[in-house]
């Protein structure tokens, strides 16, 4: 998961990428509780493939669904990169299977390699910008990359002043770092 997330948000001079910004991290939390379990939605079949806006109807949940296409992939790679798996290939080479499998181009066994690459693309974006506190956006990387306040209590005289930089450091849910308890 983290070569997936490090391929998906590289790492580059001023950010690092997904891996060293949390996002396996976060996608690792959210699939260990009720959103990987599908806590709370509708389980019974008959599972139909509806219209886009009706969402995903499946038994399995996203954790489930994540063990297989994690599994898939490496299946995949290691069938035709010469049995290597996908964390052991080459930046060049992950890049290569990732398009592959946006394209449709590369099959994955029992999963459909699309659905499963778009979700791991939405995955590790939320986990890119997500509120520290949730294991992702470590030190705040991504709030300090595009200017985000954060979770600030009011920043409301900033709300009309585009294209100036908020003059404060980022402020996640939990407070700041900068911040002491006495």
């Amino acid at each position: 998961m983290e070569a997936l997330a490090d391929c998906i948000i590289p790492p580059d001079s001023e950010t690092p990428g997904g891996k060293d910004s949390g996002c396996a991290v976060f996608i690792d939390r959210q699939l260990a509780g009720p959103y990987g379990r599908q806590e709370g939605l509708y389980l019974r079949p008959p599972f139909q493939i509806g219209a886009k806006n009706q969402g995903h109807q499946s038994e399995k949940g996203p954790a489930q669904a994540y063990r297989e296409g994690l599994a898939a992939l490496d299946g995949a790679c290691k069938q035709q990169c010469g049995g290597k798996t996908f964390a052991e290939l080459s930046d060049d080479d992950r890049v290569g299977v990732l398009k592959a499998l946006e394209k449709s181009e590369l099959k994955l066994e029992g999963v459909d390699g699309k659905s499963f690459f778009a979700q791991v693309v939405k995955d590790v974006q939320m986990g890119f910008f997500a509120d520290p506190i949730y294991g992702g956006n470590r030190d705040m990387v991504a709030w300090k990359m595009i200017g985000y306040p954060g979770a600030r209590y009011n920043y409301l005289d900033w709300v009309s002043r585009h294209n100036e930089r908020f003059p404060l450091p980022p402020v996640g849910m939990t407070g700041s770092a900068q911040w002491t308890r006495s």
